[in-house]
């Protein structure tokens, strides 16, 4: 091998390990970029819900938003799940309860999740959930069936352009992975 040869392969595996490391650099701060853009968007249930306390708000009843509740479950969830109201008209302020089903269809143990996400994703800063079922996992024995509640209340701070707010969940049959964990 000549020396020019020598130089364009030092050449090329140094361009090759400098796209490497800044391959893995952009893989390590997806995670809080990630985080970021969901706090903002509130995209992938990145809401004010962390298991709030109720606090007194004073209650706009002058005001109605509508709040739609949407259910789906991924392709690998072998359950049933639904929303027992699909829709509903609230006071910002005031604290409100919506049910959901969910059932195992199998023959064995299931652990499931349910994910939540906020449209419009602006509208996620003002909806705070108390109690939610996606706080945790939900363990179902065989064909158990559940009424999961999801207590919640809208700020009365949400601007006047939003009439509507959709709460999503997406529910995700986690068994395979919570058994990985516990080993």
């Amino acid at each position: 091998m000549n020396d020019d040869t020598k130089q364009k392969n030092r050449k090329l595996v140094r361009n090759l390990v400098l796209i490497a490391v800044g391959m893995f650099g952009f893989g390590y701060v997806l995670v809080p970029i990630y985080d970021v853009f969901c706090d903002i968007t509130g995209l992938n249930g990145k809401t004010a819900s962390v298991a709030a306390a109720e606090t007194a708000r004073e209650v706009d009843e002058s005001r109605e938003v509508t709040v739609e509740f949407v259910t789906s479950l991924n392709q690998a969830a072998p359950m049933e799940f639904r929303a027992e109201t699909y829709k509903m008209k609230v006071h910002p302020g005031q604290y409100y309860t919506v049910n959901f089903y969910a059932e195992n269809l199998t023959d064995k143990p299931m652990i499931a999740r349910a994910i939540p996400s906020i449209t419009p994703g602006q509208a996620a800063e003002f909806f705070t959930k108390t109690q939610c079922f996606c706080f945790d996992e939900q363990s179902f024995e065989a064909h158990e069936s559940k009424t999961m509640p999801v207590r919640f209340v809208v700020d009365p701070k949400l601007p006047e352009k939003y009439k509507t707010i959709t709460l999503a969940y997406t529910f995700f049959d986690n068994t395979e992975l919570s058994v990985k964990k516990q080993k």
